[in-house]
């Protein structure tokens, strides 16, 4: 709380201070579990693969289990839709609170979802449920997050403050790798990993998803939403957002290339490492773990840099660099066998990948008036990520399977590529007034 503290403006009030500060850190503690949640189906899955789809080709499981990743991505557009329309009609924190419920169901399912040998296909069939569930929450709270997060910021703050979406998304993923480890290395043999172990952490999640929903029940509406003028309730809520293309264009251009090369070397990389370098699943999860933690802490400075300089030059270093660089890492740590080199090579390029995550969220809200905000920046982005990152896993997957896996890392830096042209054309937002 400290550092957050420090980077409030001195000028504000002490009690401005603490009611942002509280605010903040009310809508990441959700946020936080959401993504646990979102990102403990991608930590568990070497280990369930082989519970819900039956045989011997573990590709070919991983296949299955990357598809049904990609359900939930999916599903998040109509997430986006519904939850955004919501924020915007009854405000940011009733659409948080429905969602985190949402992601609580999703996650009780699969941990009590019986086995392929069980019940048969209706395994897979419930797995496909629960996570299109997930795939409708994390779909709508992007959207009532990086909103509320950016509306309850100072004007000068919102880059910095805005950077805890990922800050908290990223910390969600390391709870579940965390959560991983744990029962890897202290807990479970295993055997027993195998075989039930890996329902612990969504049992966890769901229970952490119940807090959640208690501390979102408190959180403050932001000012921004109370002091707008209502929207007629005859008013489509989406075609007043067909109103503004040009916004949704850029939404969709700087969302692809950074979703993509972001699941690329975040839920991807454990099973690159794994499937494709030849290490062992203990050691991709600590080299995950400690890379992750380390994109973690880059957000705020990324995201303060942004209050300084602007969102546009961060944006486009990421454009020029995730370029140039995507080829030459993934080609590297395809080959790699130590531990410490492959660590490097990602944090280098999660390092990169920030000047796209620390501040896509502020960019976005700054694109639109508060009356359309939640919903112009939940929707066009769900679009984009259920095309580009949710399918990141099963395209790598799919080209290794058919023998062409160096095909994936091109078209990743071709995705990188259409995004720096947006970058490059895209209006400056900082100063914006939301």
């Amino acid at each position: 709380m400290s550092a957050q503290s420090q980077a409030v403006s001195a000028t504000a009030p002490a009690g401005e201070r603490s009611s942002t500060i509280r605010s903040i850190l009310g809508a990441s503690s959700g946020n936080l579990v959401e993504w646990y949640d979102w990102y403990t189906y991608a930590a568990m899955s070497l280990y369930f693969a082989d519970s819900f789809f039956p045989g011997s080709n573990r590709t070919a499981q991983l296949l299955n289990t990357a598809a049904i990743f990609g359900i939930g991505f999916l599903v998040r557009p109509l997430g986006g839709w519904l939850m955004g329309s919501y924020a915007d009609r009854y405000g940011r924190k009733e659409a948080l609170t429905l969602s985190v419920m949402i992601m609580c169901a999703g996650s009780l399912i699969i941990a009590l979802t019986p086995k392929y040998e069980t019940i048969g296909v209706a395994a897979p069939v419930i797995l496909v449920i629960a996570r299109l569930l997930q795939g409708l929450s994390v779909g709508g709270e992007y959207g009532a997050s990086a909103t509320y997060l950016s509306e309850v910021a100072s004007s000068n703050r919102r880059g910095f403050y805005s950077s805890f979406q990922y800050v908290t998304l990223i910390m969600g993923q390391l709870l579940a790798l965390g959560t991983l480890m744990l029962l890897q290395f202290v807990l479970l043999t295993p055997e027993q990993l195998n075989d039930w172990g890996w329902r612990i952490p969504f049992v966890i999640g769901a229970a952490c998803a119940l807090v959640a929903l208690y501390i979102r029940r408190n959180l403050v509406e932001t000012e921004s939403f109370t002091h707008a003028k209502p929207r007629a309730p005859d008013v489509s809520v989406l075609r007043t957002l067909l109103g503004y293309p040009r916004q949704i264009a850029i939404v969709i251009g700087l969302t692809m290339g950074g979703t993509l090369a972001f699941y690329t070397f975040t839920t991807y990389t454990q099973k690159f490492l794994v499937n494709t370098s030849g290490m062992s699943k203990e050691q991709s999860t600590l080299i995950l773990a400690a890379a992750l933690f380390v994109f973690m802490c880059l957000q705020p400075m990324f995201g303060a840099l942004s209050d300084r300089i602007g969102r546009r030059p961060l944006l486009i270093g990421f454009g020029v660099l995730g370029t140039l660089l995507t080829v030459p890492a993934l080609s590297t740590l395809a080959t790699t066998s130590s531990p410490l080199s492959a660590f490097l090579l990602i944090v280098g390029m999660l390092t990169v990948i920030s000047g796209y995550t620390s501040i896509n969220a502020v960019v976005k809200a700054e694109l639109f008036p508060v009356e359309i905000r939640a919903l112009g920046v939940a929707l066009p982005y769900a679009i984009a990520v259920s095309i580009f990152g949710g399918s990141a896993e099963y395209v790598a997957l799919w080209l290794k399977n058919l023998g062409h896996e160096e095909a994936f890392y091109g078209y990743v830096a071709a995705c990188i590529f259409v995004s720096l042209l947006v970058y490059l054309t895209m209006p400056e937002t900082r100063k914006v007034k939301l």
